[in-house]
């Protein structure tokens, strides 16, 4: 059985899969955030490699090592930068970061990246690191086999499944920081780091329609969990969990013709 991730073969190894097999490649991009009381700090980076992982055992694809610091956290949807831990960097990283990623991959002989992102907040500016990476490589004449597959990975849950998992009424993903969905993936993939007994019982936030800088951080519940993630179990992570990694992989075959 073919080994998934890049970071455990050796140079190799690797060179003669993308040569011989031409395998989508993965690309996990995270973020080092806040993740309330009950889950570690490194949780988008964790479930981004997981679900980049389990779609490329579907598809006989290859994981390579997580970037694993995020665009700046924002109130409304990661809790914001005021919390010890969370450790983001400017937008001109990270596009730097991917713009980077994508002409090395290209070097490789990479016709296949998937960018699977964890971290609401990188999502612009993971768009323009591929975009000034592509321009790269098509400046070097080596872009006309290169295509590029960007996803939320999140997207991936059906409406079924949503009303299953939240049957009083899903509050958005942007109040899911910290909440069901990511506390209950965490019990499936990394249960050995959640802790239960740790997840505070806040009332969804409420902010208004309209950002302040400096930033209010009053707006912020001091547990930084923006939606309550008590009713989390592994059985519903298991089912998120699976369907998101049934649905990525049957993208990437539809999409590069595998």
């Amino acid at each position: 059985m073919n080994e998934v991730h890049m970071n455990r073969m050796s140079w190799t190894q690797y060179r003669d899969r993308i040569t011989h097999d031409k395998p989508p490649v993965f690309l996990p991009v995270g973020a080092l955030e806040q993740h309330g009381p009950h889950l570690p700090l490194g949780t988008d980076a964790l479930l981004a490699s997981d679900i980049a992982s389990g779609a490329a055992a579907l598809v006989g694809g290859i994981v390579a090592p997580a970037l694993s610091y995020g665009y700046k956290s924002q109130p409304k949807c990661g809790g914001g930068q005021h919390f010890c831990g969370t450790t983001s960097v400017d937008a001109a990283t990270l596009i730097g970061q991917v713009r980077d990623t994508v002409r090395e991959f290209v070097r490789h002989g990479v016709e296949r990246l998937v960018l699977v992102n964890g971290h609401f907040e990188n999502q612009w500016f993971m768009i323009e690191g591929i975009d000034l990476g592509m321009r790269d490589a098509n400046a070097a004449g080596a872009a006309n086999k290169l295509c590029v597959m960007r996803l939320e990975y999140w997207d991936f849950c059906t409406e079924e499944t949503l009303a299953a998992i939240f049957p009083q009424g899903f509050p958005g993903f942007a109040l899911e920081h910290a909440a069901v969905i990511e506390t209950s993936m965490m019990l499936y993939f990394h249960p050995e780091l959640v802790r239960l007994d740790s997840i505070p019982n806040d009332a969804p936030a409420q902010f208004p329609p309209y950002d302040i800088y400096p930033t209010r951080t009053e707006w912020v519940p001091a547990s930084g969990v923006l939606s309550s993630a008590l009713g989390s179990t592994r059985e519903k992570g298991e089912r998120i969990s699976q369907e998101v990694i049934m649905r990525v992989a049957a993208a990437v075959r539809a999409e590069f013709g595998l």
